[in-house]
């Protein structure tokens, strides 16, 4: 028989399908290969390119993250079965052993037949950058010796506190600094067999029948470790590479995934495992070298075979799961400590992340956030020492401390490298900056906070000329140190770009309460003597031609705000809906879309006018809104429109279609952290689909649960939001009268300071762009 083709056996929505096709509008013209590309380069060097077949790689029925859940009791007593029978591993090998050898050693010029990574170089490089300076260490030493052939007690010690470490080091730096940790490690001897502590294990002679450790949650439902309740799997082998000096022996690959079909059957027939996803990360290391297998497929293509169960997985395998297998690399060096720094190691830890994210949610700070703390700390070290022409040597320098709020002038005798030096651009609070505005002269701000979230610098600021009004301050990249790397792009398009947008909109009269508005942008003034040529110049210092924008109003992000207080209600949540949408009705008036709509980006913001528990709502961050067809917007897995993920581009309701899965995540809808494009958007077929979106904001109000199936009716058309019923209608629902609806048409704004860019290049419409 056959599991997933029968009505009876599975609780589906009506239309849904089970053979991965996408919705009609959104994902329109999809073809099963074009699922199977993502952008970066493979950590095998190759470029992911498009599949097709039955191979090794996703195929196009495969659900990214859903979790298949049997409804009939024949279907649960098949799996059931499986689950009992399944348990030589000899016979599993046998059966899978060649299709894995001939994957393996495939030719690398024939992309068709070999395992890929599950990570991209540059997922790599932003989790190094987010780490820097977060501490993992691992006490116990993992043994190197050449003349054991056999895994002993200090190695298991070592495995478990690695372990530890890792998990520890993510959830402090990621999730939750304080609190109990909701994790444990313990170690299996078989699928189906009960969890040890190492400690344990040792006491009772079992260490020799050990297989690796586990990654725990802690439910609280009893003291029975159950096999549902592994968040990820550690192999532990002698040898990982027996045979095989350039990855994972076949004998090896297989072995994961015997352990990782058990744990997605565990999954699958448990009643109590939230995890809602049909993969599992599998790490395999031995005592030197190490590196992940990711497997996943949907239980309901696997076909029973009461006769011959290890060939029906294998067929499962072979035609419906995904398996993808990273590079094999150093872990510990020779005096067996981890190289956290290493590929290796972070592909390990990258793993034990996304199985995290699998069961606890999506994380309070992203891996992006973090990482843009490295542009920070590199202008902070480029400061710190300075690399002198002269000599071509590296030497460092003495800061001189002033008191907070002085502009300190420098004597004009004093020697060049002290001309040089400047203040931190990672600025503290009660800090002066004067500001070089072209039109409006020289304008002075005073720092009162840095701002959490997103990937750019800004502050809080007053202005010495009106200090009665937070502001929000942004600094740019300096102009020489703009790099081709997306952290210093992100600076561009936040402030050089994003003036470049609000300008337009000024320009031609477009200003909404619920739009960020420019008080002031150009270049910072550094103290001591300017040596530069012109006026579009800038000298050697540090700081000069430095860009600024300063914009009004200044607010929390909605992430915030979500991990503080948790969902909104429903007065809250269709106010924000109808604060958006003024908002891009507004924008859309110049032809413009935002781009980026997503948590970090829409503020909360105190209404003056309206007591002191009243807010609206703005979005913020309009660098990467789209004024013309060659523009493109920004990629988030998560909160991109279906449009913008599948071809790079922006269909007219692109935007709402981000605001609606804005709306389900502070609505309380669970937003999994994805890996790929394909498994983002395999993930928004499902949801609508299924309807899982509109059901959420359903049981928040009927009126957003309606404005989810408008948006649904549009995606991936050409036809454009009707921007002007649907503020009727919401405002409506908040103040109890259409005409009250009339607040959100556009007035002219009273400008206290001039906008207009620096001459870096952002003043408002008079240089051409090329973004």
């Amino acid at each position: 028989m056959k599991l997933g083709f029968q009505q009876s056996d599975l609780d589906s929505s009506p239309g849904q399908s089970f053979d991965g096709s996408f919705r009609k509008s959104s994902i329109s013209g999809f073809l099963p290969n074009d699922l199977d590309s993502s952008p970066g380069h493979s950590l095998d060097g190759s470029f992911r390119k498009s599949r097709s077949g039955t191979s090794t790689h996703r195929n196009s029925n495969i659900s990214a993250s859903s979790k298949f859940v049997p409804s009939s009791k024949r279907v649960f007593k098949g799996l059931k079965d499986y689950a009992r029978k399944l348990v030589d591993l000899e016979l599993f090998t046998q059966s899978l052993e060649d299709w894995v050898v001939e994957n393996s050693s495939a030719d690398s010029n024939s992309e068709e037949q070999s395992f890929r990574s599950p990570f991209s170089i540059d997922e790599l490089h932003k989790l190094d950058f987010a780490l820097e300076g977060v501490l993992f260490q691992q006490l116990f030493r993992m043994p190197s010796s050449p003349y054991t052939s056999d895994l002993q007690e200090d190695d298991y010690l070592a495995l478990e506190d690695f372990l530890h470490a890792m998990v520890d080091g993510l959830w402090r730096t990621f999730w939750h600094k304080n609190g109990q940790l909701p994790f444990f490690v313990a170690c299996p001897r078989h699928p189906g067999s009960k969890f040890y502590s190492v400690e344990k294990a040792i006491s009772r002679g079992r260490l020799g029948g050990l297989c690796g450790a586990a990654l725990i949650s802690k439910t609280g439902r009893d003291l029975q470790i159950h096999w549902d309740q592994v968040v990820e799997f550690a192999l532990f082998k002698p040898d990982v590479m027996v045979g095989n000096e350039l990855g994972f022996s076949s004998n090896t690959i297989c072995e994961a995934l015997f352990y990782g079909f058990h744990i997605l059957l565990s999954r699958c027939l448990s009643k109590y495992s939230s995890v809602n996803s049909d993969s599992v990360f599998l790490l395999v290391v031995d005592s030197k070298f190490g590196g992940v297998v990711k497997f996943g497929g949907n239980l309901s293509k696997l076909e029973i075979n009461a006769t011959n169960p290890y060939q029906s997985v294998a067929e499962w395998i072979k035609l419906h799961a995904e398996v993808r297998v990273s590079p094999v690399d150093r872990i510990w060096n020779k005096l067996g400590n981890a190289n956290w720094g290493d590929q290796g190691t972070l592909q390990l830890l990258l793993a034990t992340f996304y199985s995290i994210v699998q069961w606890n949610g999506p994380p309070r700070k992203t891996i992006a956030s973090l990482a843009s703390d490295h542009s920070l700390r590199l202008q902070k070290r480029r400061i710190e020492c300075r690399l002198i022409e002269n000599e071509n040597m590296l030497v460092s320098f003495d800061q001189t401390s002033h008191q907070q709020g002085e502009i300190v002038e420098l004597d004009d005798n004093e020697s060049p490298s002290f001309r040089k030096q400047a203040s931190r651009l990672k600025l503290k609070q009660g800090e002066i900056l004067l500001l070089d505005d072209q039109r409006q002269g020289q304008t002075s701000f005073q720092i009162q906070e840095s701002l959490i979230g997103g990937n750019c610098l800004s502050y809080s600021a007053i202005s010495l000329e009106y200090p009665t009004e937070l502001l929000t301050l942004y600094v740019g990249a300096h102009p020489s140190r703009l790099e081709p790397s997306w952290e210093d792009m992100s600076l561009w398009y936040q402030v050089q770009r994003q003036t470049k947008v609000l300008n337009i909109l000024k320009q031609q009269g477009i200003s909404s309460k619920y739009l960020p508005e420019i008080i002031a942008s150009g270049r910072i003034l550094h103290s001591g003597t300017c040596k530069k040529q012109s006026p579009g110049g800038r000298c050697d210092h540090p700081w000069c031609g430095t860009p600024i924008l300063v914009t009004t109003p200044i607010g929390e992000p909605l992430s915030s705000i979500v991990a503080q207080d948790g969902p909104f209600s429903s007065e809250d949540a269709i106010r924000c809906c109808k604060d958006c949408l003024a908002a891009l009705r507004s924008a859309k008036m110049a032809a413009i879309q935002h781009g980026d709509i997503c948590p970090e980006n829409i503020i909360r913001v105190l209404d003056a006018q309206g007591g002191k528990s009243s807010f609206f709502y703005v979005p913020v961050s309009w660098g990467r809104a789209v004024l013309e067809d060659r523009d493109s917007p920004a990629i988030n897995l998560q909160f991109s429109s279906s449009h913008a993920l599948q071809h790079g581009k922006l269909c007219p309701a692109s935007d709402a279609e981000s605001l609606v899965y804005l709306l389900y995540f502070v609505c309380g809808g669970t937003m999994q952290q994805q890996d790929s494009i394909e498994s983002a958007l395999q993930w928004r077929q499902r949801c609508w689909t299924k309807r899982s979106i509109q059901q959420q904001l359903g049981e928040v109000s009927a009126l957003l649960k309606a404005f989810a199936d408008y948006v649904d009716s549009l995606c991936g058309t050409p036809y454009p939001v009707d921007y002007d019923i649907w503020l009727k209608r919401l405002n409506k629902a908040v103040d109890g009268s259409g005409e009250r609806g009339k607040q959100i048409e556009e007035f002219p704004v009273t400008v206290r300071v001039e906008d207009v860019a620096g001459s870096s290049g952002t003043s408002g419409g008079r240089t051409s762009y090329s973004c």
